[in-house]
């Protein structure tokens, strides 16, 4: 019978041995070791030889794990430059008006976070003192991404070093008024302070990853150089949970971004309790880390420990800090030195003999207050090494505690994150306990005061001369001015003006033909970003491949496959392509770094992400609403959009509501064009409003989603007259009449206003013929290009209305007079065309796709639906039904005739 605990044999063991005897040797000293000096002395030369090994270069599987110790010693720590004392100082102010902040801001209920700030107060100080770059330098500076909940802290040394006032600090979490402060970082709030909104968690780490990646991009495609620009990403352990914390881990390892630092703030609690409670997150997250290929800097112990290491002769303290699961570490925080002597240092004779050594001072001293992340010797050497580490990013596991200084009430409290306040006395033992120059008589009634030095006090100076050296304020956000880009060149948005003849032609190919001559523009070309998940080929965008390439920092190391055909896959270092396999995730996050490179770098460019419209909004839609609030500019495209166009995929591609989702988006711009030719009018005005002198008063932090078909159709040539491009962009215009089709009618005859959008357009066409034909019903069709701007439009006629202004709403004015009721179709669930429903005058019923997809044929799909001709023929003649225009049974008739 196999041992179960018998070592398996590896990859390795099936290779032949060149040398038995000395192999044996080997195995023969490890079994002597065990025997003579325990297991455990064995297993401390096994890991100190793989080490060894890893170090000099010798190929083995790399250790996931090491032992639950910091990974700089402490005589190998550079010495911190600049005042120390003042340093502490500055701390401790921010660490009072952060917590000063938030409690006063709880008498009005508007809540707030303290403990974790608290926790990560000197991982930030550190950095803004002596690592992170500002944006008045050469270059673009670093790019910081805070801990959403660490807000309060970066809010307390803006204020320390000027940049905001009390009436801000006061008006935290109260921005109605027009001169508040939002709760987290928000760029759309307050876009002068913040870069990256992140604390929707899991978002801030991904976007971390794709900002120093195409920050990479940037340089190699020659559009500025940004290699000085570091990414620093300050996140919680809890947070690495989310499954975008980590879906692009091995992205960052395998393009050796080490441009890129995550700082993740271990302070072992989530939000209800322990990270991992019978565990140890510290260590899960380093063999991840390191498994995904990163540069792992663990700093969990302060200064206090040394003493403790240096009497562990036998290695018993260090493997009794890898047993203890976290939870009982927390524990520890709030237990006197008698329990931990117990718990902790009875469990081994040498380390009972070690605590015999130890006052209780000094236990208390280690277990409860001195932690890596709370030392600035410690976080220094973290920071410097992280920098100084090429080939692959680097992760910083930093030991802390949640609510360190706060006092007994808050430190490893299950509940501190809910805890929003401290009491007057609490404030009073934290003035003492950091030392601050804050009087009794400054609580006057009860009112926790802000404490500050001085704008001419050492701290301040000291403050802005170091960040002065480093380049200026950070966080900052700053929107450099440049130059307008200039419109392309005319004949690339007048290609289907025509139409396209015989030839069928869907709408996805028309758009990717409009990007083909696009990113040919000697003056804008080289700014367009085409970014796809990994489907380019079901999107036509192949023929991109060669003539743009697709980026890669390595290039093309192999000869591609199809290299003698004409539209070969072709890898580039200085590829325009961004393919990024098969990762929404990835493809929004590397959107939203295009799509702000305009404040980021002082370069725009323009992303345009083409996917799936089903796995767009409706997978990655918080990502949506991160480029809005990070003021993103660019194109979203939804192909293979509808739900009943995509042939045989079936429900979990048929896309009935994007557009819905879409319109919930204050930032963007929903546009779904029926015809190729007003695809270019769409994208030519997307381009001027974000990217050209846009009109006064208008909001340039948009984006355009573009939903598209791939059902290839005729094209229609575009109308003649005046005001269709103003109809395509606001939304609405009539693109014929029953007349102008060429249809007969009665002269009489009772009249309906059909109202299509997207492909719908072409089954409203042909309703449009049997109702002449066979009904003796004119029907006039019409192109909604968009829905929601026409409600968009709408509300804000009501808007001015209730301000005294007398305005119509668009949607109003265009079938004002028209006759008839009206009838909308899309391929989408009704509710995207009853967006309007409430601003037109006349009689208004709609059809769609409401209910779950199914695999089918495009005919089968929407016979089910209800939404093919002739069933848009029966609602037609319902509506008019009702208004006693035709007789009460056409409908039945209508029914019975087409089989529905």
């Amino acid at each position: 019978m196999t041992d179960p605990n018998a070592i398996q044999p590896s990859e390795l063991d099936q290779l032949p041995d060149r040398d038995p005897e000395e192999t044996a040797e080997w195995q023969a000293s490890l079994d002597a070791v065990a025997k003579a000096a325990g297991p455990h002395r064995a297993a401390y030369l096994m890991r100190r030889t793989l080490e060894r090994a890893e170090g000099t270069g010798v190929a083995l599987p790399k250790l996931l794990e090491t032992d639950y110790v910091n990974s700089i010693p402490t005589a190998a720590e550079p010495a911190v430059p600049g005042d120390a004392d003042l340093e502490a100082r500055i701390t401790a102010w921010n660490r009072w008006n952060a917590a000063a902040m938030v409690t006063r801001g709880a008498k009005y209920g508007v809540g707030g976070h303290i403990a974790t700030f608290a926790s990560a107060a000197w991982l930030y100080e550190i950095g803004f003192n002596h690592f992170f770059r500002g944006k008045e330098g050469d270059g673009s500076g670093d790019q910081l991404y805070v801990q959403g909940h660490a807000a309060p802290g970066i809010y307390a040394r803006a204020f320390l070093d000027g940049r905001l006032t009390e009436q801000q600090l006061d008006n935290f979490r109260q921005e109605a008024g027009g001169n508040g402060l939002p709760s987290y970082p928000h760029p759309r709030r307050l876009p002068w302070l913040w870069e990256f909104p992140t604390v929707s968690m899991g978002l801030g780490p991904i976007s971390a990853i794709y900002q120093a990646r195409f920050n990479r991009y940037l340089t190699s495609r020659g559009i500025k150089d940004v290699s000085d620009s570091h990414v620093w990403a300050f996140l919680g352990d809890g947070e690495m949970d989310e499954p975008e914390s980590t879906t692009a881990l091995t992205l960052a390892a395998r393009e050796g971004l080490d441009n890129l630092t995550f700082v993740i703030n271990c302070n072992l609690q989530r939000l209800d309790g322990p990270v991992r409670a019978n565990f140890k997150i510290v260590q899960e997250l380093e063999a991840l880390f390191r498994g995904a290929g990163w540069n792992v800097i663990k700093t969990l112990w302060g200064s206090a420990w040394d003493e403790l290491f240096a009497l562990d002769t036998t290695g018993a303290l260090v493997r009794r800090l890898r047993e203890v699961p976290d939870a009982q570490v927390q524990t520890y925080q709030t237990r006197d030195a008698a329990y931990i002597r117990e718990d902790f240092f009875g469990k081994d004779p040498a380390l009972v003999e070690m605590a015999k050594l130890l006052s209780d001072d000094k236990i208390l001293e280690c277990f409860q207050v001195s932690r890596g992340g709370h030392e600035p010797r410690k976080v220094y050497a973290a920071y410097k090494a992280a920098l100084e580490h090429k080939g692959a990013p680097t992760v910083i596991l930093a030991q802390t505690v949640k609510g360190h200084t706060l006092g007994e009430g808050f430190a490893s409290k299950n509940a501190n994150h809910q805890m929003k306040k401290l009491t007057v006395e609490q404030f009073k033992e934290l003035r003492d306990r950091l030392d601050l120059p804050i009087k009794d008589s400054d609580f006057a009634d009860g009112q926790v005061p802000y404490g500050h030095p001085g704008a001419d006090s050492p701290e301040v100076r000291y403050l802005q001369e170091r960040r002065a050296a480093l380049g200026g304020p950070a966080p900052a956000r700053r929107v450099h001015p440049v130059p307008a880009l200039p419109t392309p060149a005319e004949k690339a948005f007048t290609a289907f003006d025509k139409g396209s003849g015989s030839q069928s032609v869907a709408t996805t190919m028309a758009f990717v033909r409009l990007i083909k001559d696009l990113v040919r523009d000697k003056e804008t070309g080289k700014r367009w970003v085409p970014i796809v998940p990994d489907e380019a080929r079901t999107f036509g965008m192949e023929s991109l491949f060669p003539s743009l390439g697709i980026y890669s920092p390595k290039g093309q190391t192999y000869e591609p496959v199809d290299r003698d055909q004409l539209m070969y896959y072709k890898e580039a270092v200085n590829g325009q392509i961004l393919n990024e396999g098969i990762t929404e995730a990835g493809a929004m996050a590397d959107f939203i770094a295009a799509a702000t490179s305009y404040a980021t770098h002082g370069e725009p460019m323009i992303p345009f992400y083409i996917f799936y419209s089903m796995f767009g909004w409706q997978r990655t839609g918080d990502q949506m609403w991160q480029l809005g609030d990070q003021l993103g500019r660019g194109f979203l495209v939804g192909a293979t959009a509808g739900r009943t166009t995509l042939t045989g995929e079936g429900l979990q591609h048929a896309d009935g509501q994007s557009p819905l989702i879409a319109a919930t988006n204050p930032a963007a711009l929903t546009y779904d064009p029926a015809f190729a030719y007003e695809i270019p009018v769409i994208v030519k005005e997307g381009l001027r409003r974000m990217y050209g002198e846009a009109a006064e008063g208008e909001d340039q932090n948009v984006f355009y989603y573009l939903t598209v078909y791939n059902e290839p159709l005729p094209q229609p040539a575009k109308p003649s007259g005046l005001g269709i491009d103003e109809g395509i962009i606001k939304g609405l215009y009539r693109f014929n009449t029953a007349e102008s089709a060429g249809l007969t009618v009665p002269a009489n005859a009772p009249r309906i206003q059909l109202l299509g959008s997207g492909t719908a357009i072409h089954w409203a066409l042909k309703a449009q013929k049997l109702l002449a034909e066979e009904w003796g019903v004119a029907a006039d069709v019409w192109s909604a290009t968009s829905w929601g701007e026409l409600r968009r439009d709408a509300m804000e006629a009501d808007a001015a209305l209730l301000r005294g202004e007398d305005r119509v709403p668009y949607v109003r004015q265009a079938l004002q007079g028209v006759e008839g009721p009206v009838l909308a179709v899309s391929d989408y669930m009704r509710q995207v065309p009853d967006q309007i429903a409430q601003w037109v005058e006349q009689d208004y019923t709609s059809l769609g796709t409401d209910g779950f997809g199914l695999s089918d044929t495009r005919e089968a799909a929407r016979r089910h639906f209800g939404v093919d001709a002739e069933s848009i023929v029966a609602a037609a003649l319902a509506q008019l039904a009702r208004r006693g225009e035709v007789k009460a049974t056409a409908v039945k008739e209508a029914r019975d005739k087409y089989g529905l």
